[in-house]
C-alpha cells in the first residue's frame, strides 16, 4: 500500500467513525476522543544481512483505544506499511473487538519490509529486533500482538521468545497465533473461514429460515475463502463458484471445496478443476445469480459501478473492505444484506482471545472446545447485530455496517464514560 493509499484508508476510517458518532447523536468532542490513537510507537530495526551489510527497517505499533481492555491486533511485514496505515487498522481493530464482545481495545503493528527478500536468519533478526523496540509497551495485560499480512506462527514464536529474553517473563499470552507446541491452537488456522460460515448461517436463518440448499459464490480461495467454502458446504449450502487471482470456475451442480483446493495446491489455481461446467472471471463471479456472495480476496471489488448488477441477496465479507461506501448504500436500498467485515471476519481475533485465555489458565482448553466457543460467539454476535440493526435503524435506508459501527462505538464510549475518560 502506498503512503497515499494509507492516508485514504485513515481518512475512510475517520469518516466511518464520524458517521457512527453522528448517528448515535454524540458530540464532536467524542469524535475527537475516539479518533486519535492513545500511543504510536516508531522503532528502528537494524538487521545484519547474510553478506555482512546492515539494512535498517522502520516499524510501528499503534495502540488506539484501551477502554475495553488491552490492545489487540496483528503485526504485518509489508513494503507498503506506513504509520497512517497502522493507525487506521488499529482503529478498525477497536471497533472489531468491541463488536465481537471481547475484552480488548484496538492495536496494530507493522514493519516496512518485503519479507520475501530476507533469508530465514534475517527474518528472525528482524522479528526479534521489532520486539526489542516495543517490548516495554506490550504484554498479556497491555498489548497482545498476533500474525497479520506476511507474518506467521514461526514469526510469532520468535517474537514471544525475544520478549522472554529481554524481560525474563514466560508469558505465553503475550502473543497469539503461535505454534501449538508453544501455546497456540490449531483451530486458529480455520477460524476466519469458520466464522464467516457461521455468520452466513445465522443471517441466512433470519432471512430464509436456514442455509440448506442456498447457492454460494466465493471470490478468493486463500485461507479465509477456502475454509468459508468448506464449512458452508458442510452446513448444507451449495458452493457453485469459486475463484482466485487467475480466474474462477462455475458448476450449477455444486463444487467440492476440498477437491478444488487439492487442484489449486497442485496446479496453482482453481481454474484447472476439470469437473466445473465452465470458467468465469472474477468480475462475472460477483454478478452471478446466487443467494450468498462471499468476497474473500481484496478490497473495493464491489463498487458503485457494479453494485446494481450484484444479484446475491446476502453478502458476507470475508475480506477487509471489499465493498465501498457508495456500493453499500446502493445494496441497502435494493434490499441486499451485507454482513460487514468487522463482524464477518472476526473469527481470527475471537480465536486469539480463546488462545490468550488458554495461556492464562495453563492450557486446559481442547481444540473441540475452542471451536465450540468460536461458533457460539460468532452466532451470538451475528444475531445481536441483526436485532440491533432492525431496532435502531431502517434496514432499507441504512446498511448493516452503520449498525455495526454504532454498536461498537457505543460500547467503547460507555466504557470510557465508566472509567471517567469522557
Amino acid at each position: 500500500m502506498s503512503s497515499k493509499d494509507s492516508r485514504i484508508l485513515l481518512l475512510e476510517e475517520e469518516k466511518i467513525l464520524r458517521r457512527a458518532v453522528d448517528l448515535l447523536g454524540l458530540g464532536p468532542e467524542v469524535y475527537e476522543a475516539l479518533r486519535i490513537p492513545e500511543r504510536v510507537i516508531q522503532v528502528k530495526i537494524p538487521v545484519r544481512r547474510d553478506d555482512g551489510s546492515v539494512s535498517v527497517f522502520t516499524g510501528w505499533r499503534s495502540q488506539h483505544n484501551s477502554a475495553l481492555g488491552p490492545y489487540k491486533g496483528g503485526i504485518r511485514f509489508h513494503p507498503g506499511v506506513t504509520m497512517e496505515e497502522v493507525e487506521a487498522l488499529s482503529m478498525m481493530m477497536t471497533w472489531k473487538n468491541a463488536l465481537a464482545g471481547l475484552p480488548y481495545g484496538g492495536g496494530k503493528g507493522g514493519v516496512r519490509v518485503d519479507p520475501h527478500t530476507l533469508s530465514p536468519r534475517e527474518l528472525e533478526q528482524l522479528s526479534r529486533g521489532y520486539i526489542r523496540g516495543i517490548y516495554k509497551y506490550i504484554g498479556p495485560d497491555q498489548d497482545i500482538p498476533a500474525p497479520d499480512v506476511y507474518t506467521n506462527p514461526q514469526i510469532m514464536a520468535w517474537m514471544m521468545d525475544e520478549y522472554y529474553r529481554v524481560t525474563g517473563l514466560h508469558h505465553f499470552g503475550v502473543i497469539t497465533g503461535k505454534p501449538k507446541l508453544l501455546g497456540g491452537l490449531e483451530t486458529r488456522i480455520v477460524a476466519t473461514g469458520l466464522g464467516v460460515a457461521v455468520a452466513a448461517r445465522e443471517i441466512a436463518g433470519k432471512m430464509w429460515g436456514g442455509l440448506e440448499g442456498r447457492t454460494v459464490a466465493v471470490q478468493g480461495y486463500g485461507n479465509a475463502g477456502y475454509y468459508a467454502a468448506k464449512f458452508l458446504h458442510e452446513m448444507g449450502a451449495i458452493v457453485v463458484a469459486v475463484s482466485d487471482s487467475r480466474g474462477g470456475i462455475y458448476s450449477s451442480r455444486g463444487l467440492d471445496p476440498d477437491e478444488v483446493k487439492q487442484v489449486k495446491n497442485k496446479t496453482g489455481s482453481v481454474i484447472y478443476y476439470d469437473k466445473a461446467e465452465r470458467r468465469i472471471t472474477n468480475e462475472e463471479l460477483l454478478e452471478l445469480d446466487v443467494d450468498i456472495l462471499v468476497p474473500a480476496a481484496i478490497e473495493d471489488v464491489i463498487t458503485k459501478d457494479n453494485a446494481a448488477r450484484v444479484k446475491a441477496r446476502l453478502i458476507v465479507e470475508a475480506a477487509n473492505g471489499p465493498t465501498t461506501a457508495e456500493a453499500d448504500q446502493i445494496l441497502a436500498e435494493k434490499g441486499t444484506v451485507v454482513v460487514p467485515d468487522i463482524l464477518a471476519n472476526a473469527g481470527g481475533v475471537i480465536m486469539s482471545h480463546v488462545e490468550w485465555m488458554n495461556n492464562r489458565i495453563g492450557g486446559m482448553i481442547t481444540e473441540e472446545q475452542a471451536r465450540e466457543m468460536l461458533e457460539k460467539k460468532m452466532s451470538h454476535n451475528a444475531a445481536t447485530l441483526w436485532e440491533y440493526w432492525h431496532r435502531e435503524l431502517e434496514p432499507g435506508k441504512h446498511p448493516m455496517r452503520d449498525a455495526a459501527y454504532m454498536l461498537a462505538v457505543s460500547r467503547v464510549v460507555e466504557a470510557m464514560k465508566l472509567r471517567g475518560q469522557l
